[in-house]
């Protein structure tokens, strides 16, 4: 990894830690979580800003395939790679320990900073970190408004049904798609395993969140139904 790319992760690591700190001293009354989604939210608008600028070819988004990556793709994943650093550590510190997320962000750590020390790949993994973060801005929603007091609600189950919505597109329709071209083409071995991995963390979630959804609209749903049917008894 070049150096200026180190710096810029430290950089980053410290720059999360600051923003996070200032969320919480702006608001002392929030929980450690609803001032980290705030974090995290910056860093999802940021990511996919960053990302979408990087792409050298907007008619192929993942080319070149397996080439050398570019300065806006290496800053990119440096800017997300120092995030991923500075949300693992918050992870350790929150009450709602979250082997998933844990998991999830172990992966992507060690792919990206594979992908930085072999400076390869940037097309696949801009691409990547494109349909990983677009759908994050509504979770972090989700569980902001629980906080805000907006819970069991028609603005709660709208941010769930967007998030399932773009979830599923990026990551069930556009994930398999660009993990079969990372793996198809000539990247280091760890860059494949990890984009394998992290599309089997997807799957996982797609499940988890498919199951929350049926059982949200079927709350919201069910009372309804029954008494339309005793009404029409």
């Amino acid at each position: 990894m070049e150096e200026h790319i180190a710096s810029l992760v430290l950089l980053g690591v410290i720059s999360w830690t600051t923003a996070f700190l200032f969320i919480r001293k702006m608001f002392p009354k929030r929980s450690f979580d609803f001032c980290n989604r705030l974090v995290s939210t910056i860093h999802a608008t940021v990511a996919v800003t960053l990302a979408s600028f990087s792409v050298e070819n907007w008619k192929c988004p993942v080319c070149p395939q397996a080439s050398t990556s570019s300065p806006q793709q290496m800053k990119a994943l440096a800017v997300s790679l120092s995030y991923l650093i500075y949300d693992l550590v918050c992870c350790l510190f929150d009450k709602k320990f979250n082997i998933d997320n844990c998991v999830h962000h172990l992966v992507s750590i060690v792919g990206i900073g594979a992908g930085l020390a072999y400076q390869k790949c940037g097309s696949e993994m801009v691409a990547a970190l494109w349909i990983t973060e677009l759908s994050s801005p509504f979770l972090h929603l989700r569980e902001l408004l629980k906080e805000l007091g907006y819970r069991d609600n028609d603005l709660n189950l709208a941010a769930d049904i967007s998030f399932a919505a773009i979830f599923t597109v990026a990551r069930m329709v556009g994930g398999p798609y660009l993990t079969y071209v990372t793996l198809s083409a000539n990247n280091p071995f760890i860059i494949k395993a990890m984009a394998l991995g992290l599309q089997l963390v997807s799957a996982f979630w797609f499940y988890k969140i498919a199951r929350m959804v049926k059982y949200k609209v079927i709350k919201r749903t069910g009372p309804k139904q029954v008494d339309a049917t005793q009404s029409r008894d």
